[in-house]
């Protein structure tokens, strides 16, 4: 939806309909739809959130779902390096709507330029696009909907929030955790302390490299037609490699220090849940303790307030766990929990309680993409928004400094620098490739 930053707003699309309708009133046909008009359950076309979908992988397909599955958004296009992905997710919208309307684009700065009356993208590109393909969505006026890590380097992080900011765009980080049942339940009993003081929460890791991260290079192999595959834009603002099957695929790309990060793969979620919990979603950890065992041991980091989380790999029976210990009880809920886990059975009998509390107060469905879609209408800030990805992607990527400097660290969240490290200060940021920047 297009804006100037105030609450509430309409479209473009909305405003001229109007002028329309107020200089053409003599001119009205006898006979309108009653779709045109809203009525019997479906939207006008000037209430619809007009949105496309950036990326079409796994997750970019399993968005594109969530999207069509929204009664008042419509998918006017589809965009992927990779034509058969593009190609399927057309196939997938035209079958929703019963139409061969939907725009096929294997450059999103072309969609971009030819699609003015988008509201809003989702992206689901691999993660070194996230961030570029966000800041130039934003300045062409789209709100973002962005799947996480939103951020490859803390300069990054920090200037998705500045465009977020300047050109009055909601954005939503991909950290569906934040808006669901499970989660809300474990952040409501810290909140509240019925837990009691808290002591540490621990945070679910996975998907990890080596550290010291680096490279590996596969054998050249022939390039695909562009059209089949464009392998300039799939490299995209990385350093330029060969192309090679094995890499153009996430086993081949995802622990290379080229093409991903490291702790937010799952930290992005269970980090950013601890942060969000805690009150503390809009700065980042100041003291990082290097570990050589995350296994067993974690990462211990602490905020400014003394809080202390610890990141692992294991402790859950499901992926993306949480974990908060307090003085008088805890609550660990992951994705393979019908319900969280908890020191009591009284503390399992507030779980309605506490979720619809949260609901009322705050006035957030459980449901990540329909809060960024009522956010869309009413201006406000999302549960994730781009302050929140931010920081919390700073206290991930700063922990991939520590963990590849092998060393402990002291964080400035305020200067947002390392301090007395030189060393990492120059990893706050990285080159990248001609013509892309951010």
């Amino acid at each position: 939806m297009k804006h100037d930053g105030s609450a509430p707003s309409i479209t473009r699309r909305q405003f001229l309909g109007r002028v329309t309708t107020a200089a053409g009133a003599l001119a009205i046909p006898y006979y309108i739809p009653a779709s045109a008009l809203g009525r019997g359950g479906v939207l006008a076309p000037s209430e619809r959130i007009l949105t496309a979908s950036i990326g079409l992988g796994g997750r970019g397909t399993g968005g594109l779902g969530e999207m069509l599955a929204q009664p008042d958004v419509r998918v006017v296009a589809v965009c992927d390096v990779i034509r058969g992905r593009r190609e399927n997710g057309k196939m997938l919208a035209d079958r929703k709507y019963g139409t061969n309307d939907c725009a096929m684009y294997r450059d999103f700065r072309q969609m971009l330029a030819e699609r003015p009356e988008l509201d809003a993208v989702y992206i689901a590109t691999s993660e070194r696009w996230h961030t570029p393909v966000s800041v130039i969505a934003m300045k062409a006026g789209k709100d973002v909907y962005c799947e996480k890590p939103s951020a490859f380097t803390i300069a990054e992080a920090q200037t998705l929030a500045a465009v977020a900011k300047q050109f009055g765009a909601v954005f939503q980080t991909g950290a569906q955790r934040a808006s669901s049942a499970s989660y809300i339940f474990a952040g409501e009993l810290l909140r509240t302390g019925r837990l009691g003081k808290p002591t540490t929460l621990y945070a679910h890791l996975g998907c990890l490299p080596r550290w010291p991260r680096t490279n590996t290079f596969q054998t050249p192999e022939p390039e695909p037609p562009k059209e089949e595959l464009d392998w300039d834009l799939w490299v995209g603002p990385s350093p330029w490699r060969p192309f090679n099957s094995d890499l153009a695929n996430k086993h081949g790309w995802m622990r290379q220090i080229d093409f991903s990060v490291g702790i937010a793969q799952f930290g992005a979620h269970t980090i950013l849940q601890c942060q969000l919990d805690l009150g503390l979603g809009e700065t980042s950890a100041v003291e990082y303790e290097y570990t050589t065992d995350l296994n067993k041991k974690g990462m211990t980091i602490r905020f400014a307030n003394g809080a202390k989380v610890v990141s692992r790999t294991s402790g859950w029976h499901g992926n993306c766990g949480i974990r908060y210990e307090g003085t008088e009880g805890w609550v660990e809920a992951a994705d393979g929990y019908d319900r969280p886990e908890v020191s009591s059975p009284s503390l399992r009998g507030e779980y309605s309680k506490l979720v619809q509390g949260y609901v009322a107060r705050n006035q957030r469905p459980k449901n990540h993409l329909r809060d960024f879609l009522d956010c869309m209408r009413s201006r406000r800030q999302t549960v994730t928004n781009a302050e929140v990805t931010r920081r919390t992607m700073v206290t991930n990527l700063v922990m991939d400094i520590c963990l590849d400097l092998k060393r402990d660290m002291k964080w400035d969240p305020v200067k947002e620098e390392f301090i007395g490290d030189d060393e990492a200060n120059r990893l706050r940021s990285r080159a990248l490739r001609q013509p892309w920047s951010v």
